[in-house]
């Protein structure tokens, strides 16, 4: 049997965060389904409602990383604190497909223009991410402080 998350992940904060995140039908004509980033996360998270495993086959490498539409910056900085607070801080156990790491990676995507270094850390990875998007990432280290009652 696959390996679940040790403490779960709230799926429906993650979903909610997805919609939040997604342009519509109305502002892209047309959903390009797992074509973009947003919808793509959607999938997964939906193959996880069905199944809850840790891991996405091939999550990573199926992210569609060259997904080049806008997205709500304010959104996606939420959406990302929100995952980094669901993140296990699994340090040296970490895995690029893990359910979390790959919707993570779909928000860098689409805030960033493309997949951010993680190591297994909330911590590092914030400053990691300061040093390369100092804007971006205070916005992401102050909701995520708010989460944490920091």
């Amino acid at each position: 049997m696959a390996e679940e998350h040790k403490k779960g992940l709230n799926a429906e904060l993650v979903i909610n965060d997805l919609s939040n995140c997604c342009k519509s039908e109305a502002a892209c004509i047309q959903c390009q389904k797992t074509a973009c980033v947003i919808g793509y996360a959607k999938e997964c998270m939906k193959e996880y409602q069905k199944e809850p495993k840790k891991m996405v086959p091939d999550g990573t490498k199926n992210i569609p990383a060259l997904d080049y539409k806008t997205f709500d910056e304010a959104s996606l900085e939420t959406a990302i604190a929100h995952i980094l607070k669901e993140c296990k801080d699994c340090k040296e156990d970490h895995v690029e497909d893990c359910i979390i790491n790959v919707i993570r990676n779909c928000y860098e995507v689409g805030l960033l223009g493309e997949v951010q270094p993680y190591e297994g850390s909330s911590l590092q990875y914030l400053v990691h991410l300061e040093s390369d998007f100092p804007d971006k990432a205070a916005h992401v280290a102050e909701a995520y402080r708010n989460l944490n009652g920091l």
